[in-house]
């Protein structure tokens, strides 16, 4: 069967041939055929104006988180100059739809997206694979050769399209901003350098839809079915109303980034990294988390607290979504006592919750010192 024109191009790349020529163990022909399979199970295919099309079924839960841009020149400078790999946290599964659409409603051209192989399952998987332009993704592979063609599909995919992939991997399921895997990254220096351009992002919530069902996937340490959990996020949206902040940060061109070093993949994934902590909004609800602990707080004791924080995140260089202490503690107590994680009983306010308050703390502690961090 005569191969397609990525598949050509993929088996053509001077790392893919030279790693087929130093294969132990199998003859070069299995491991063209195995290269072959990865890049049809890896092969995806955006239409976009069906993606947007999703936004109306899924309409009763969109409604209800108002969506903020900040940063739109940075990324308007790298469309404009190249190619564009965006790199974001990943909090919620409302991701995908709030920060793609938030690029659609400003005339930014759409991105292929990386998403766990897990979401690929039933008529999800149709619709991820033929409609949204998800690319799934082999999370915990170690095997070389699927991540070597990894490598070489999204470095020919980058000649055509943009790409958004999540740097921590799957979500925070405790709420901190994990560690950055570095396989896609190494994947856009493999492409042309001169040519593609990171956009750090970030994207934050007053309050994560799912953020229960978060905390018990951490203390089961196992995921449940994508369509389940699709299920149970629409339950959970009765009453929920949220904020989402998507923040882009200055592009970082990758001509100076050496593919072949160890090093210089670290310090460019370091580098990201700091730069999505920096774009992740500081929000009330997660002040207010840091600020009342576990034993609780009068709102005079809360406000103190937070209007110190504040002072140690505005030296931090924080992206700051409030200015003080008391609009903080007024709209943070709010939110948090309409979901019922916190109690106000004058003259204290109470912590009902403690996991979800702790969800919360953890997502800027990535810009505290490490004293002030929330216990594990």
């Amino acid at each position: 069967m005569a191969l397609d024109a990525v598949t050509r191009a993929v088996l053509a790349r001077d790392d893919v041939t030279r790693y087929l020529r130093d294969l132990q163990g199998t003859s070069e022909a299995d491991g063209r055929r195995r290269i072959e399979a990865y890049v049809d199970e890896l092969r995806t295919t955006q239409r976009y104006k069906f993606y947007r099309a999703l936004q109306h079924p899924l309409y009763p839960i969109l409604r209800k988180v108002r969506r903020h841009t900040e940063g739109l020149e940075h990324v308007r400078a790298a469309t404009g100059s190249g190619r564009v790999v965006y790199v974001s946290n990943h909090k919620s599964h409302l991701d995908y739809l709030v920060e793609l659409l938030d690029l659609d409603d400003h005339g930014i051209r759409p991105p292929l997206i990386a998403a766990g192989i897990n979401l690929f399952g039933g008529a999800l998987g149709l619709l991820h694979r033929h409609v949204t332009g998800a690319i799934p993704i082999r999370r915990n592979s170690k095997d070389p050769l699927y991540l070597v063609t990894l490598r070489a599909y999204v470095a020919e995919m980058l000649k055509t399209q943009d790409l958004l992939y999540y740097a921590e991997g799957g979500r925070s399921y405790r709420g901190e901003l994990k560690a950055p895997k570095t396989g896609l990254l190494q994947a856009a220096l493999a492409a042309d350098r001169s040519k593609v351009s990171i956009v750090p992002m970030a994207v934050s919530y007053d309050l994560v839809l799912e953020v229960r069902m978060l905390l018990r996937a951490a203390t089961s340490r196992r995921s449940r079915p994508f369509a389940q959990e699709v299920a149970e996020m629409v339950r959970h949206a009765v009453g929920y109303r949220s904020r989402a902040f998507i923040t882009f940060r200055e592009p970082i061109p990758l001509t100076r980034f050496d593919p072949e070093s160890r090093r210089s993949v670290i310090t460019l994934a370091r580098q990201v990294q700091r730069e999505v902590g920096l774009a992740y909004k500081v929000l009330p609800t997660a002040l207010v988390a840091t600020a009342v602990r576990a034993g609780g707080a009068t709102r005079a004791e809360l406000v103190d607290r937070v209007d110190a924080l504040l002072a140690v995140l505005a030296g931090q260089g924080a992206n700051l979504g409030v200015k003080t202490g008391r609009a903080a503690v007024e709209d943070g107590v709010r939110r948090l006592a309409e979901r019922g994680v916190l109690v106000e009983a004058p003259p204290r306010i109470r912590v009902r919750d403690r996991h979800v308050v702790r969800y919360y703390a953890r997502t800027i502690e990535h810009l505290l010192p490490r004293t002030a961090r929330t216990p594990r």
